[in-house]
């Protein structure tokens, strides 16, 4: 459809249809006529017709399904437009991958890129058009249970990704009708940094690090042409993003140029009363659609409000009809018009639900996500590390923790995943070495778990034990462990201990698995523990109770697979972390590209008393980010520099020489990092402005190398203009942020 005929359309809508455009509702209210008029109509208060002209559905999924309810919906349109459904597909639709915290550590962003297509398959076959993907917020406190959406707290890493989940979900055809869904990125803005991890709570920050390290990703996704943005829950400068003018409009469209659609999360207009910035619904529907909210999800603020609003002149018509024309523009680019079913299937659905392809993508993904923390040998003088296990030896392996025979491995927000398609750990223990496996649960991920809330029964939850059946559990899996060689240990989080709502004060594992691992330890085997979390948990108990430790994440479909690659010596495991591991909750919010205060620890002339530490706890973390172990060992050498001044309008070129200095292949994960040394506002000590992931023969050396140019030193200057100062640069290269090399230029006027 033309723009003079969506301009067309657009004049022949009452205002009564032009809102209904912008109103948001679930599936619920797409049953039969009898339920919805008895159940959520009368819940939410909306108007029958007002139900009947909406513009949009939330999660409702499935070829049969969006294709019944299009039906009945056309049938009823006066003007026969088309209903845009939306879904959560975050990080996989039925196929899941590992949790975007996860596959962040692989630092592989062309297959990220391939496993979002895959998932944009498999939604668009069941009738999505958009998806409420990626999430944006990068994330420093692992408080905060939704850590398990980002992909981890580093803005230029994070954008890196940001482009390829929009430019995987949308897909290569230069319009969405003919490949792909649309992607809405969230939460905007900065909802990564809520006060003590607490979720839904205020965020308050300079426009500075604002501008600095949290809007970066979003304007990456801008960037890729993301056809919708989501505000956040959070306040900015104490006021809701859902009511921001300044993020929203100034910001957004007009800074940034973004014309695409709005959508409020979950009930976010509503909430601006309980915020105390609107005085009632209406007044709450004013001040979102003024900032440039198109789309109300979930609530009868807009269905009720704006049609009176308009009559009594307290809103304009005009900004009704701005949001409904980019609520029509959005469904015209999908190629609704044409066709308002697009490539909808049973047949597509049988096709690509958890089709091979996907599989491996998943099993690939998952093996390059996992990250190796620790690998130690069993006594000092031993020939060999814990890991990898022999596949071909005769040793008994006992396997034993609430993760070991599961298939809820794929996390809180995998909403539509297939989990009878999940491989549990044992069964691909027992692929790999049949006949070997000695199994005991040994307790349940929690022994209470009414903290959790109320989906802690549709989550499969472990309640119900009684203290002699635990002592049951535990007596088993310690005569299992006796009976082994090694033993390998699956622990973590209940997947309701993180993603939205998760959100914790005590990041160690439940007590009651640390109890049984401790046990465990006196038997006086070798201990492999395999850590499932949606965060990065506190993990320094759990690694000195053990010989080898693995961070699995929740890896999703094929995870198990790839963990038995991993630890059977399939896979060289290359994983390195994208958020970093504390040493303790007290740490937190803690990250690598902090500032370094007047009084470092390690520098200051202070004594060390009145320097910047804790009196009870290490200031570094455990594992730093960017850290992981793999097979192979890499020697890197100097860092070399083609220059030592750099020029306006010039470049230089960083280079090291990067040897394998062992006879295993594997991938290397080659990390730049930068400091500017002054400037006229206090600078992070390292910020990583490149990498490389490297494959290496056995034995093979490469030289690696970065160019750097002038707009990679730019920042948000004390006067708060973009752009460079002139000055001394360090440069640093290393597998992380806490082992480098470096070397020094200058930046001329």
């Amino acid at each position: 459809m033309s723009n003079e005929e969506l301009q067309a359309l657009l004049g022949s809508l009452t205002l009564e249809e032009k809102v209904g455009q912008l109103v948001q509702l679930s599936g619920e209210f797409f049953a039969d006529d009898a339920e919805m008029l008895t159940g959520p109509q009368e819940k939410l208060g909306i108007d029958a017709q007002m139900v009947a002209n909406c513009g949009s559905a939330l999660n409702v999924v499935g070829a049969e399904r969006t294709r019944k309810v299009q039906e009945a919906y056309l049938a009823k349109s006066r003007h026969k437009i088309p209903l845009l459904f939306m879904a959560d597909v975050v990080y996989g639709y039925k196929t899941a991958f590992p949790i975007p915290l996860g596959f962040a550590a692989s630092w592989d962003p062309e297959l990220v890129r391939r496993c979002y297509v895959a998932s944009a398959a498999e939604a668009r076959a069941a009738g999505v058009h958009v998806t409420f993907a990626p999430m944006l917020d990068v994330v420093r406190d692992a408080r905060w249970g939704r850590c398990l959406e980002s992909t981890g707290e580093d803005p230029w890493l994070q954008s890196t990704y940001a482009r390829v989940m929009v430019e995987g979900f949308q897909g290569s055809e230069p319009d969405l009708a003919h490949s792909g869904i649309a992607s809405c990125i969230k939460h905007f803005a900065g909802y990564g940094a809520v006060e003590a991890g607490r979720e839904y709570n205020t965020v308050d920050m300079s426009e500075r690090r604002l501008r600095e390290m949290y809007l970066p990703p979003y304007k990456a996704a801008i960037d890729a042409g993301c056809e919708a943005v989501m505000p956040s829950f959070n306040t900015i400068d104490e006021v809701p993003a859902t009511a921001n003018t300044w993020l929203l409009d100034d910001v957004l469209r007009e800074e940034w140029g973004f014309g695409g659609a709005v959508i409020t999360d979950y009930a976010a207009i509503q909430e601006l009363v309980p915020h105390g910035v609107a005085k009632d619904c209406d007044d709450a529907a004013r001040l979102a659609l003024e900032a440039g909210v198109d789309i109300d999800m979930k609530t009868a603020c807009y269905a009720n409000g704006l049609v009176k609003l308009v009559r009594a002149g307290e809103v304009s018509e005009e900004l009704v009809d701005r949001a409904c024309m980019r609520v029509l523009s959005l469904k015209n680019k999908l190629g609704l018009f044409e066709d308002p079913y697009r490539d909808v299937s049973v047949e597509a659905e049988a096709e690509l639900f958890l089709a091979p392809e996907h599989r491996e993508l998943a099993r690939r993904l998952a093996g390059e996500s996992i990250v190796m923390l620790k690998n130690d040998r069993v006594a000092p003088d031993a020939p060999a590390k814990t890991l990898p296990l022999d596949p071909a030896s005769s040793e008994k392996i006992a396997l034993i923790g609430p993760y070991s025979d599961t298939r809820s491995l794929v996390g809180l927000w995998a909403v539509h995943a297939d989990v009878d398609g999940v491989v549990t750990l044992r069964q691909a223990f027992e692929e790999v070495a049949p006949g070997r496996i000695l199994h005991a649960e040994g307790c349940p991920l929690l022994e209470d778990e009414s903290a959790l809330g109320t989906f802690a029964n549709a989550a499969g939850g472990d309640g119900g034990f009684k203290t002699d059946q635990l002592a049951e559990m535990r007596a088993e899996a310690l005569e299992v462990a006796a009976q082994a060689d090694v033993v390998v240990m699956a622990l973590g989080e209940h997947p309701l201990e993180s993603g939205e709502g998760g959100s914790k004060t005590d990041l160690r594992l439940p007590r009651i698995q640390r109890e049984l691992l401790a046990d465990v330890r006196e038997v006086g085997k070798p201990v492999i523990v395999v850590v499932f979390s949606g965060r990065t948990p506190v993990l320094e108990d759990v690694s000195r109770q053990c010989d080898a430790l693995l961070e699995a994440w929740f890896p999703g479909t094929e995870g198990p697979h790839a963990l038995a690659d991993i630890m059977f010596g399939r896979v060289n495991p290359s994983g390195r972390t994208a958020m970093t591991f504390p040493y303790a909750t007290g740490q937190v919010p803690i990250y690598y590209n902090a500032f370094n205060t007047g009084r470092p620890e390690k520098t200051s002339g202070h004594s060390n008393r009145f320097t910047s530490r804790y009196v009870d706890c290490p200031t570094a973390p455990l594992y730093p980010f960017g850290y992981g172990l793999s097979y192979h060992s890499c020697r890197y050498g100097a860092v070399r520099l083609s220059s030592d001044e750099l020029e306006p309008g010039g470049s230089i070129v960083v280079s090291v020489e990067v040897e394998n200095a062992s006879d295993i292949a594997g991938a290397e994960i080659v990390q730049l990092y930068i400091r500017d040394v002054s400037g006229s506002v206090v600078r992070p000590v390292l910020e990583l402005k490149g990498f490389e992931r490297v494959y290496l023969r056995p034995r093979e050396s490469r030289e690696v190398s970065f160019v750097i140019d002038e707009p990679m030193l730019r920042f948000w200057r004390r006067d708060m203009t973009f752009g460079s100062e002139p000055g001394v640069f360090e440069v640093h290269i290393g597998p992380s942020s806490s082992d480098t090399g470096m070397a020094s230029f200058e930046l001329k006027n």
